[in-house]
């Protein structure tokens, strides 16, 4: 359980859910989750930041990133199953998502829809068809940023610009009389 004192100390929350649960419903069912009731827990977990004391303005939703079947077939058969998702699958999720951060009033980071931007070559963004690569970890920090910039904007700085720490005593500079 998420001690209360621990979630007023975040800027900012954000929820990425849905990339393993979006599972055809016929395959392992131990990971998938209806995309209804996908969406449902998203609205649940809201509710729950929310009735400790996590407003709205304070929690961003991230969407599944698509799905690139040929990669991710691949590494079905490497692994021995049959393949067991479909980025028209994975969309639905992202919808869902979407949708369930309208009904929040949360923002919501939409990598399906990003990654897919006019034609793009998502494919660089995934590492074996589903899971992020390292230029997908990029690609969501420099889109979070966007959300996460209006944000932080206005916090004033606790610390000393680094040209002002004395280098000899820098906790003098840096450390407040208690």
């Amino acid at each position: 359980m998420i001690k209360y004192a621990v979630i007023h100390a975040f800027l900012t929350l954000t929820m990425l859910n849905g990339v393993r649960r979006n599972k055809l419903s016929n395959e392992n069912n131990e990971q998938h989750v209806p995309v209804h009731e996908y969406s449902e827990n998203l609205k649940e977990m809201t509710r729950f930041l929310a009735s400790a004391g996590v407003t709205a303005d304070r929690v961003i939703f991230i969407t599944p990133p698509p799905l690139h079947k040929p990669s991710w077939e691949k590494e079905c058969i490497l692994k021995g199953c049959p393949l067991n998702r479909h980025n028209s699958v994975a969309g639905q999720y992202a919808q869902a998502c979407v949708e369930a951060a309208g009904q929040c009033g949360v923002d919501v980071l939409d990598l399906w829809t990003l990654m897919q931007k006019d034609g793009q070559d998502y494919t660089v963004y995934l590492s074996d068809g589903l899971h992020l690569s390292e230029k997908g970890n990029q690609f969501v920090a420099q889109h979070l940023w966007r959300l996460l910039e209006s944000r932080v904007a206005d916090l004033p700085f606790i610390l000393p610009y680094w040209g002002d720490v004395d280098a000899k005593s820098p906790e003098s500079s840096l450390l407040c009389d208690q």
